[in-house]
């Protein structure tokens, strides 16, 4: 599993527990639906960290807090 994967795979994991929908998501973080939807589906290569820092905001929790899991320790460097 690459970077941009992961990071689709928690974004799912945070609106499953917290009840949220993509479209809920949207309108709680002001981050345009089209851009979740294009994270989600692996379109966007490079989501930026200020729309990652706008979920995180959405969730209530820190940049830390998103990135601090087993499946972002477990990533590979990618070196292109």
């Amino acid at each position: 599993m690459n970077t941009v994967e992961t990071i689709a795979q928690r974004i799912r994991q945070l609106c499953k527990q917290n009840g949220i929908t993509p479209n809920g998501l949207s309108n709680l973080s002001a981050v345009p639906q089209s851009t979740i939807k294009s994270i989600l589906n692996g379109e966007s290569q490079n989501p930026g960290s200020v729309t990652i820092k706008k979920l995180c905001d959405a969730f209530e929790i820190t940049l830390g807090e998103f990135y601090n899991t087993p499946e972002f320790d477990a990533l590979e460097q990618e070196i292109k």
